[in-house]
């Protein structure tokens, strides 16, 4: 009997043993999250002066700040006009140039004999606002909420200053280093409510996120993503938020961002399209939101909790973003992964063991992502487009 019971148990765990093999083996293994996109073709324009203006900066010779009207652009060249010849201040800030100038002389000025400028994209100055401190935004697109497992628009304090429409981002060896498309917007004045939104002068741009997914999953809450915990950290290294060539005052913001139309290549293949009209809460109300967050220091960043904007204000020197959609590279662990997981855990001593089930899995899951190699790579190139926005070339370096 001790014998049959034995040859039993033994064709019981390997037959256990063999499902689990299967079950593993013929596992998805999935690269990034799938995306919809228009059966249209991107089509890059810029936006008539009837619609909005569109102004781009670099650096003269001397030192001081050329802002360009421009007029248009013939691939990475940007042809426009020196505002400054057309009697606008010679000033850094953008808002400033164009409010010392009266709108009539713009359209006066594309008519006349000025001298115009021809500017390489990769020498003109970053777009996004000069502070250090920005408001990130999460899962503010239904379809990329729904791969996140997100049931509402959170935000967050993201660190960094803007770097060009040309420039680098690092993704050493062992990094899962992800990108993110985004609108932005920054103003012409502090926000401190809704009625300082309602009369600022907004520029929008072109502007990109990229996400330390390790750093991510070490530090979030995946069941609480509004936790205050992982988004600042792994959304705030060097490089890690490139801004468009051009910023863009519309006329009307609303129908302008609305219409936008935004999209990322990864080594030249289509990962996210979408349009602006797609958010959840468009920028008023996102800004309704993140005014009603500025009290407490709940956000973890650095080892210290910040609030999400140090003056209880969106600063004048801050940008407001607007949150990806979908098409990201990180995706929830496969059944593959879940089987090794569970195993190191078993392996481990199982609940006998000192670390708990997560303290285990995450290494396992991090070390099938950078074995996959699915992620950001050196070498890669990563670009992000937008209608009327221009675009944005990333190089991955290691």
């Amino acid at each position: 009997m001790l014998v049959l019971f034995s040859r039993v148990a033994a064709t019981v765990v390997v037959a256990i043993g063999l499902a689990i093999f299967v079950a593993w083996a013929t596992s998805d293994d999935p690269k990034y999250n799938p995306a919809s996109f228009e059966d249209e073709p991107f089509e890059p324009s810029l936006a008539t002066l009837d619609v909005a203006t569109t102004l781009a900066q670099y650096r003269a010779a001397d030192g001081s700040v050329v802002t360009l009207l421009v007029e248009r652009q013939e691939g990475d060249l940007v042809i426009g006009m020196d505002l400054a010849d057309v009697g606008a201040a010679r000033l850094p800030d953008p808002f400033a140039v164009l409010e010392s100038i009266e709108e009539s002389s713009l359209r006066d000025a594309l008519m006349g004999p000025f001298d115009r400028k021809t500017v390489n994209i990769a020498d003109l100055l970053p777009t996004g606002s000069q502070g250090s401190q920005h408001v990130g935004i999460g899962t503010n697109f239904p379809e990329h909420a729904a791969e996140s497992n997100s049931d509402s628009v959170f935000n967050f304090p993201k660190f960094g200053t803007a770097t060009p429409a040309r420039t680098t981002v690092s993704a050493p060896p062992g990094s899962l280093l992800d990108y993110e498309v985004e609108l932005c917007m920054r103003f012409d004045r502090a926000i401190a409510s809704l009625e300082d939104f309602d009369a600022a002068v907004k520029g929008i741009f072109l502007c990109a996120d990229f996400t330390d997914r390790i750093a991510l999953l070490e530090l979030a809450d995946p069941d609480d993503l509004d936790s205050g915990f992982g988004f600042s950290d792994s959304k705030s290294g060097p490089g890690f938020f490139p801004t468009g060539p051009f910023l863009v005052i519309p006329h009307d913001w609303t129908s302008f961002t609305r219409d936008i139309r935004m999209m990322t290549h990864h080594n030249g293949e289509p990962r996210q399209d979408a349009r602006g009209g797609e958010m959840i809460l468009d920028f008023r109300e996102l800004t309704k939101k993140v005014l009603a967050d500025m009290q407490e220091p709940r956000f973890f960043y650095n080892d210290a909790f910040v609030k999400l904007a140090p003056s209880g204000q969106i600063d004048q020197d801050m940008t407001l973003m607007s949150g990806t959609s979908e098409g990201v590279i990180f995706t929830a662990p496969a059944r593959h992964d879940y089987i090794e997981m569970g195993l190191a855990y078993l392996l481990a001593g199982g609940p006998m063991s000192e670390k708990d089930l997560m303290e285990i899995a995450i290494p396992v899951f991090v070390e099938n992502e950078v074995s996959s190699g699915h992620f950001l790579q050196p070498g890669d190139i990563v670009r992000y487009q937008a209608s009327h926005l221009g675009d944005i070339v990333v190089a991955v370096s290691d």
